[in-house]
C-alpha cells in the first residue's frame, strides 16, 4: 500500500507546480519517493518469483525522475504530478517490452505494459511475428483472464495506422493488430486500491496476466 501522505503530496504538487513550492516541500517529496520506491521493490520481490528476468532489479532501475523535460513542450511546469516505474529486464532504458505502473491520484493510476511507440525496425519485427504466429497471439488476447482484466490492447487515437502497412492485406485476420504502432494493455487502479493492503498483490496479478504478451513481444525482438 501507499501512504495517504504520498497521495496528498502529488495532489498538492499538481496545484503548486513551481520550483519554489517544491523546494519548500522537498522533505515531503523525499518521503513520497521513498514510499513509492518501497512499493516497487515489494512488487519486484513478489513478481520476480514468476518472471525471473526482472528478479534482480531494484526500484532505482525502474523509477523515472519527477523533473519534466520542458525544452520542447508548451507546458513549462517543472515537475510531473505522477510517479512511474518501468519494470523491464535491463531497467527502464531497456529496448525490451516490459511492465509499467503509473501512480497518479485522482483516478488516473493504471497498471499494464507492453511495447510503446517503437521505431521502424522493431515495428517490422513485431508485425511479422504477429502475422506468422497469429493463432498464438490471438489466444493470448482472448485468454479469459487477460480479456477479463485488460479487455484488449490499447487502440485509441494515435495508437494505430489508418490503413494496413505495406506488404499486408486488409483480409489478414491479424490486420487490426498489425496496424498498431504500440502493443500495450492497461487496467485502471483506483485511489482506494492505492491505499489498500492488497496493492502489491493486485499489481502482481496484473503483471502475471500480462506476462504471456511480454514473452511474445520479446521473442519477436530477439529474432
Amino acid at each position: 500500500m501507499l501512504q495517504p501522505s504520498t497521495l496528498k503530496f502529488l495532489k498538492a504538487l499538481k496545484k503548486n507546480n513551481t520550483k519554489e513550492w517544491f523546494d519548500k516541500n522537498r522533505k515531503a517529496y523525499e518521503a513520497a519517493k521513498e514510499d513509492f520506491a518501497s512499493l516497487v521493490n515489494a512488487v519486484i520481490a513478489q513478481f520476480g518469483k514468476k518472471d525471473t528476468t526482472i528478479a534482480t532489479l531494484t526500484s532505482k532501475d525502474c523509477l523515472f525522475r519527477i523533473n519534466r523535460d520542458v525544452r520542447f513542450s508548451k507546458n513549462k511546469a517543472p515537475y510531473k504530478d505522477n510517479m512511474g516505474a518501468s519494470i523491464v529486464h535491463g531497467g527502464k532504458k531497456s529496448p525490451l517490452a516490459g511492465y509499467y505502473f503509473h501512480f497518479e491520484p485522482g483516478g488516473k493510476s493504471f497498471v499494464g505494459g507492453g511495447k510503446y511507440m517503437v521505431d521502424a525496425p522493431i515495428l517490422k519485427k513485431i508485425r511479422q511475428e504477429i502475422d506468422y504466429s497469429w493463432n498464438e497471439f490471438s489466444k493470448i488476447l482472448t485468454n479469459k483472464k487477460f480479456a477479463a482484466y485488460y479487455g484488449d490492447l490499447e487502440k485509441g487515437e494515435g495508437m494505430s495506422l489508418s490503413r494496413e502497412p505495406k506488404g499486408y492485406e486488409k483480409e489478414n485476420p491479424a490486420i487490426d493488430y498489425i496496424k498498431l504502432k504500440s502493443w500495450v494493455a492497461t487496467a485502471a487502479i483506483t485511489d482506494a486500491d492505492l491505499m489498500s493492503k492488497d496493492l502489491v498483490k493486485k499489481i502482481t496479478i496484473a503483471f502475471e496476466t500480462l506476462q504471456p504478451l511480454i514473452v511474445f513481444l520479446n521473442r519477436a525482438l530477439s529474432e
